[in-house]
C-alpha cells in the first residue's frame, strides 16, 4: 500500500521589500501551511526588524 503524503508543507516567507532596498541581511521568517487550503503562493505582513516596520512577506521556492 502507497504511503500518501501530507498536506503540511514547511515553507520560508522572505520579505520583498528588504530584498528591493539593498540593506545587507534578510527578514524570513519559517512557517506552515496546509497544501489542499491555499495551494497558492502565501503573502503576509509580518514584522521586519531590520526596517522596523511591517511588511509584506512571500513565500519562496
Amino acid at each position: 500500500m502507497a504511503k500518501k503524503k501530507g498536506n503540511r508543507l514547511q515553507i520560508i516567507l522572505e520579505c520583498t521589500e528588504h530584498k528591493a532596498s539593498g540593506l545587507p541581511g534578510t527578514s524570513r521568517y519559517y512557517t506552515q501551511k496546509n497544501r489542499k487550503n491555499t495551494p497558492g503562493r502565501m503573502e503576509i505582513k509580518k514584522y521586519n526588524p531590520i526596517l522596523k516596520r511591517y511588511t509584506i512577506h512571500k513565500e519562496t521556492k
